[in-house]
């Protein structure tokens, strides 16, 4: 599967069991199988070890960075990692004001000095170009509720990295079925 992908890199976060959800849907859960990825990345707010144990079990690379409910305190606010050729800078979201704002998020992007910035917090899944720089926000894997939105669409999102190109996929499940939808950023 991974040779036809690239490398396959499993972004989720804002989870938030127990406390705003009881789990991941079953239907992402059949989805997620060990060793199929090459990384997670995470943008925090798992808030219990367990959920982290799960998703580390994934694949043999996990980052993950805190989010403002997680109980473990050891996670870094920030995380730049390198996948192929991309340079992938991790930050739940809290800490950019206003929350998703794409020209605070342009900013981040350039104090981390990344191709691809991924952030969380508020729980809408977007995938968007600015600047000539990819932004992605996996939302919650879980649909877990948020202080801007309460019936949040359960999401995550999966990238292949291949050569100077990253394909997307952003799952969702609306109405008790997965959507997939698929978009394509290439490095210049």
């Amino acid at each position: 599967m991974a040779a036809n992908f690239g490398e396959l890199v499993l972004v989720v976060g804002d989870c938030h069991i127990p406390h705003r959800a009881a789990g991941i849907p079953e239907k992402f859960k059949r989805m997620l199988v060990p060793n199929k990825m090459q990384h997670v990345l995470c943008t925090g707010n798992l808030v219990t070890k367990e959920q982290y144990d799960e998703f580390r079990s994934l694949a043999p690379n996990m980052h993950i960075v805190r989010g403002d409910f997680d109980e473990q305190t050891n996670f870094p606010e920030t995380k730049v990692v390198q996948i192929g050729q991309f340079k992938i800078g991790l930050v739940h979201g809290h800490q950019i004001v206003p929350w998703g704002d794409p020209m605070s998020l342009a900013m981040k992007q350039r104090e981390l000095d990344v191709d691809i910035l991924i952030t969380g917090h508020t729980h809408r899944n977007e995938v968007n170009e600015y600047e000539g720089k990819w932004f992605l926000n996996p939302g919650s894997i879980t649909g877990a509720y948020s202080a801007l939105e309460s019936d949040v669409v359960p999401s995550f999102i999966l990238l292949g990295v291949q050569g100077n190109k990253v394909t997307t996929y952003v799952y969702e499940l609306k109405d008790g079925d997965v959507a997939v939808s698929k978009s394509e950023y290439e490095k210049k």
